[in-house]
């Protein structure tokens, strides 16, 4: 009788007996979006183990297509105002169930009402708890200011611990600590705080050494051709940000690139290193004028002729270090980027093989369209503010820009598949993915495609037969 009454009282509408709580119910899955290590998703632990891969279907006869068409009619992300003079993003948390996005944090801490805490308005950031019923309130410190603070403990040293820094960094960094960051995470300073003003010293010293040693060689008859591409290449960049288009920046950025290629004979300049460079150049820029900064408002030239000089020798040598991790990406024939493309094809024909059909019987090639997406590490797929949020994880992330980027490019592909679906010929999917309505991302659809490329890279990891070419497609 007690046991049906609850019943009754739980199934009746607006008198539940249990108090609703964003709490987790024991049993629940619930996916974490942005941890380090995020669980499976539930559709996954549904799935059956043992479906193998979906049948494949023959590609109807190849169209005759442009690539250097679809290049050049392509949209690039950045094409729409970039707000930088905008606050920063909010950061993605670490609790004790793991890293969530904020609004998801923000639920869970009202489901905590029972418990005496109480959000103050998003405004403030801020909270507030009784104590004893005396109407006396005691102000704890916002969730930004927590993370802050344990990044600048890690950072303070004297030895900053480099794992404990990835796992932080991982779910993204805050902007007033972010080029310390990612200095450190490239190797280019090390991890004991007392040696890191005379590598900075000797780094800048040793590029200085360079740009005397080659740069008056560019007009040399050998080299002629590589600082023209260079010069030509750099004023397209990011024409949004009017900072990209003052002389003293493409001047930066011209030395950069031609010193880079003078260094790597091997692959020399190839057209997307210069999209690189911009996040490092960007990043730097912006520890000397602050993080909050409109860059649209800062007079480069204005700058001390020092201050200029460290930003372009650490962008040097931080581009650098990226490059070594994928320059097969870049040498002749761009045998690291066929490599990944194919193994991209595998991934989304084993995750979701109806869209992998869809293009095969349309005779869209992932070459076609995925080329630049690892060629440039999606700098012209997604706005300014979100590829630096991404390269937060990257730099976090082991191989973050090679085996982990293929992951990240498999699940933006597949996060478009109902869009691509709708579209029944090859202009239609084409244009589509010319033009993807990625200019409103923010950080929480960073941190959710994130979330979904570790499900993938958990998923195949441990099975790289997986990733072997076994279609024709």
């Amino acid at each position: 009788m007690a046991e049906s009454t609850a019943k009754a009282r739980i199934g009746s509408p607006g008198k539940s007996f249990w108090k609703k709580s964003g709490n987790k119910v024991p049993g629940s899955v619930k996916p974490v979006y942005g941890a380090q290590h995020p669980p499976l998703m539930h559709n996954d632990l549904t799935s059956s183990p043992n479906k193998g891969p979906a049948p494949r279907t023959a590609p109807k006869g190849k169209k005759v297509t442009s690539f250097d068409e679809f290049n050049t009619k392509t949209s690039d992300a950045w094409d729409e105002s970039d707000p930088w003079d905008a606050a920063e993003p909010e950061e993605i948390v670490p609790t004790a169930k793991g890293t969530v996005p904020p609004r998801v944090e923000r639920r869970e801490e009202r489901s905590q009402s029972g418990r005496g805490l109480r959000s103050a308005s998003r405004g403030s950031g801020r909270h507030s708890s009784g104590v004893g019923g005396s109407g006396t309130t005691a102000t704890l410190p916002d969730r930004d200011t927590i993370r802050l603070q344990k990044f600048e403990k890690l950072l303070a040293g004297p030895n900053t611990d480099l794992e404990e820094l990835k796992k932080l960094a991982w779910g993204g960094i805050p902007g007033i600590v972010r080029s310390t960051t990612w200095k450190l995470l490239c190797g280019y300073l090390p991890a004991n705080v007392e040696r890191r003003h005379s590598t900075l010293d000797r780094k800048r010293q040793e590029y200085e050494r360079f740009l005397a040693q080659y740069y008056k060689t560019r007009l040399d008859s050998q080299h002629e051709q590589t600082f023209r591409q260079i010069s030509i290449d750099v004023p397209r960049m990011i024409p949004s940000l009017s900072l990209m288009n003052q002389t003293a920046v493409q001047e930066t950025f011209e030395r950069v690139l031609y010193i880079w290629a003078m260094r790597h004979p091997a692959s020399g300049y190839v057209q997307g290193i210069n999209d690189l460079l911009t996040p490092f150049f960007i990043v730097f820029l912006k520890e000397h004028i602050g993080p909050s900064e409109n860059l649209d408002k800062v007079d480069v030239s204005s700058l001390a002729r020092e201050t200029l000089a460290a930003v372009e020798a650490d962008s040097y040598w931080c581009m650098s270090h990226l490059l070594d991790g994928i320059q097969d990406n870049y040498t002749f024939a761009q045998p690291g980027i066929q490599t990944k493309v194919n193994g991209m094809r595998e991934v989304v024909n084993r995750v979701d093989a109806s869209l992998h059909r869809h293009l095969a019987e349309n005779s869209v090639e992932y070459l076609q369209f995925s080329f630049r997406w690892f060629n440039n590490i999606l700098m012209r797929e997604l706005p300014l503010r979100c590829v630096i949020r991404l390269w937060d994880t990257y730099h976090a992330e082991a191989n973050g820009f090679g085996n982990f980027h293929l992951y990240v490019c498999s699940a933006f592909l597949v996060r478009f598949s109902k869009s691509l679906l709708q579209e029944k010929d090859f202009q239609g999917i084409m244009t589509f993915l010319q033009n993807l309505p990625t200019s409103r991302w923010g950080d929480d659809e960073i941190s959710v495609l994130l979330s979904e490329a570790y499900q993938l890279k958990y998923m195949f990891a441990d099975a790289p037969s997986h990733l072997q070419s076994t279609t024709t497609t």
